[in-house]
């Protein structure tokens, strides 16, 4: 099975930092994403966020862009919509598609590029924190954070397990391929359907093994995480404040700047 996100947060030397630091880092910079009136500050925090996982958390380049197109996708599909049917102001462009007239104005092009700006921090900042820091240290602070044990042994499960059926799922798609399910329209939907109700039984099996296991190892409703102390290094602080700094003067700055 190809590489998850797991695999390159748990090789990436920003595994070994603080992650509350991390969490902090995350959560500011999709608040003051989210929060610009201009799309100078949402770039600004892209780009840093971007240097920090690839160049600092040494997450493969090629990866990291693959992973930024496929939500980008929706967006810009978003974004298109926000040209062409929102807006005011002064017309930039105008044009006729299947006899309907179609126009861009300045009001609805800023929009759009701020929307886009906003969608890229967003998705940089959480790609940050999945790239550098593994699932199971993400629970262990929530559980620190004193939000509801169920809530995060459910999260758990439900994390492990959609691997284990993704990586069963692609096992028998492999051996249905090799003896032609997938040759025509009909064999592909027989072959569907089986495979969905293979994975269903395997599911529920599964379930029941893990609820034998469980309670033979005297499981009381609660699963024990341990959280690593991680010291703040003050080199990490004065970076950190710094980048906070910047953003929030950045922010302040261009709050009345328009493009167009």
């Amino acid at each position: 099975m190809t590489n998850i996100l797991d695999d390159y947060a748990l090789m990436s030397p920003l595994r070994h930092r603080n992650n509350w630091l991390k969490l902090a880092i995350v959560l500011f910079g999709l608040l003051a994403g989210v929060s610009a009136t201009s799309p100078i500050p949402p770039i600004f925090i892209a780009l840093c966020m971007s240097f920090a996982t690839v160049a600092l958390g040494k997450a493969p380049l090629k990866t990291y862009f693959k992973l930024l197109l496929a939500p980008l996708g929706f967006a810009i599909a978003g974004i298109i919509i926000i040209v062409f049917f929102s807006g005011s102001g002064p017309e930039l462009l105008s044009f006729k598609f299947l006899g309907y007239p179609l126009s861009v104005r300045t009001d609805g092009l800023e929009l759009a590029l701020l929307v886009l700006a906003r969608s890229i921090s967003g998705m940089c900042c959480l790609y940050f924190l999945a790239l550098t820091t593994p699932m199971i240290e993400l629970f262990a602070v929530l559980k620190a954070a004193r939000l509801p044990e169920s809530l995060i042994e459910l999260s758990m499960l439900i994390y492990r397990y959609i691997f284990v059926f993704l990586d069963m799922a692609l096992c028998i798609r492999y051996a249905q391929t090799v003896r032609l399910g997938y040759s025509n329209f009909k064999r592909s939907i027989n072959s569907l359907g089986m495979l969905a109700s293979t994975l269903f039984i395997r599911s529920w099996e599964q379930g029941d093994k893990l609820f034998l296991a469980m309670n033979s190892r005297c499981y009381d409703g609660k699963m024990t995480l341990f959280e690593v102390k991680r010291p703040v290094k003050a080199t990490e602080l004065l970076l950190t404040s710094a980048y906070f700094i910047s953003t929030l003067a950045l922010f302040y700055f261009t709050k009345n700047i328009s493009i167009f």
